[in-house]
């Protein structure tokens, strides 16, 4: 039975590879799309405030 698992090893190994992929790719950007093809200006503008708000800050040296 050996061999059947080193058959079924580098399988399972892109089957795992390839869905933790899609999951990074999951959040709050998986909306972009809806809220995009979306015709009510208050869901961009709200959609505008939410992105800025999580837009990493930059730090000044003083």
């Amino acid at each position: 039975m050996g061999w059947l698992q080193s058959l079924f090893s580098p399988l399972k190994k892109l089957w795992i590879r390839l869905h933790s992929a899609h999951k990074k790719k999951r959040g709050i950007y998986i909306l972009y799309e809806d809220v995009k093809s979306c015709p009510y200006e208050d869901v961009h503008v709200l959609w505008s405030i939410l992105m800025e708000s999580h837009a990493p800050q930059l730090q000044l040296k003083q």
